[in-house]
């Protein structure tokens, strides 16, 4: 049995391996403080005055402007005010804003509580969450429930765009467009809530279409995204740069794959990455990663499928690496209904071997082309 170990990213010798742990430690580290959603208090933060008071509230300075370069970076925008809520989207809605902002909470409650149900809304970690206020009071509340939680005085407004966890390395075209494609998963869940019937129904009539391929020159600033902002649905957590994945896409030694999805309601872009070292006869699984907007189509089960029929043809064992942490427990799981068996265990790393015996149809609700 062979003990699975770390994919290399150089040929280089120890001491500058340990120079490139080194830089990988601080990207990794400036990569997880990335922010996904600005969560936006309202009175004396994104308008001058209080709404309740004077109807005739304006747009601080710079806002719209704001508002319009996050998004474009794939920046999300959300709300946690004490306000009207009719009143208040009415505002945004003169203002031309309106539709920036998902999962809007405009209430009386408690300011981390809101927060709270706008992350789970979204499916995203707290630590990717940033909260706008002018409140001091506001911002304590919140940082002390929640102290991974960025917050910011909306003094600072001006100087939000040059922070560093707002400025992802790359923008692609997935990104310029992920609050669409989250509206669009709004409208799906809407629908499937209103379904009348079985869940392969409702996905059936999704109309989806998985297409699976090699990684081109051009999908890998999209690769390089899925692994810093992929958490839950990633089966080792590492993370790769955009030219270390070039490198492993050159290999002969490598797959490096993607996945895309599309159905009725447009395109979801790139949501799946699954990379693969050949080592004597077995296929390795060393990252296998699903966006979670596709947490509940069954992706992650047809990706395997796919690597196990090509192993099947290749003629070689088909192993997997699994690091597990308390947020990938799914993936876990997708390993283990997949007929993944443990083999090893060596501190957080656990080796899997598949049964290449057992054959899986995939699923009628899914239309699936596949470039070898």
């Amino acid at each position: 049995m062979r003990i699975p170990r770390e994919v290399p990213l150089s040929n280089k010798s120890t001491n500058s391996n340990s120079t490139t742990d080194e830089r990988l430690a601080r990207e990794t580290s400036s990569r997880e403080r990335q922010v996904k959603c600005l969560v936006w208090d309202l009175d004396n933060t994104l308008w001058k005055g209080i709404l309740l008071e004077d109807e005739a509230v304006t747009l601080r300075d710079g806002v719209a402007d704001v508002i319009r370069t996050l998004d474009q970076r794939g920046i999300l925008h959300s709300i946690s005010s004490r306000n009207d809520y009719v009143e208040a989207m009415a505002k945004l809605s003169d203002f031309g804003l309106q539709e920036f902002f998902v999962y809007p909470q405009i209430n009386w409650g408690i300011k981390s509580t809101s927060i709270r149900k706008i992350a789970d809304s979204i499916n995203i970690g707290l630590d990717t969450i940033a909260f706008i206020d002018d409140e001091p009071f506001e911002r304590d509340e919140v940082m002390s429930v929640y102290p991974e939680i960025r917050c910011f005085d909306a003094i600072n407004l001006a100087n939000l765009l040059a922070r560093p966890e707002m400025m992802p390395r790359f923008i692609t075209e997935e990104s310029s467009r992920r609050r669409q494609m989250l509206q669009s998963d709004m409208i799906r869940n809407k629908s499937e809530e209103e379904f009348q019937g079985a869940q392969d129904l409702f996905l059936a009539s999704l109309n989806m279409h998985l297409h699976i391929h090699p990684a081109r020159e051009s999908d890998l600033k999209r690769a390089e995204e899925l692994t810093i902002r992929t958490n839950q649905l990633n089966t080792t957590g590492r993370t790769y740069s955009y030219d270390e994945l070039d490198e492993l896409r050159k290999s002969p030694n490598f797959h490096l794959w993607v996945a895309s999805l599309e159905d009725k309601y447009g395109s979801q872009g790139t949501i799946g990455l699954a990379l693969i070292e050949e080592v004597k006869g077995e296929w390795w699984i060393r990252l296998l990663l699903m966006s979670c907007r596709v947490m509940n189509r069954g992706i992650g089960s047809v990706m395997i499928n796919y690597i196990r029929d090509r192993a099947r043809e290749a003629g070689v064992r088909l192993m997997a690496d699994m690091v597990m942490n308390d947020r990938n427990r799914m993936m876990y799981m997708t390993y283990k209904f997949s007929h993944f068996r443990e083999i090893h265990r060596s501190g957080d790393l656990t080796a899997f071997e598949n049964d290449l015996e057992q054959v899986q149809a995939f699923p009628g609700y899914l239309r699936i082309s596949a470039e070898v």
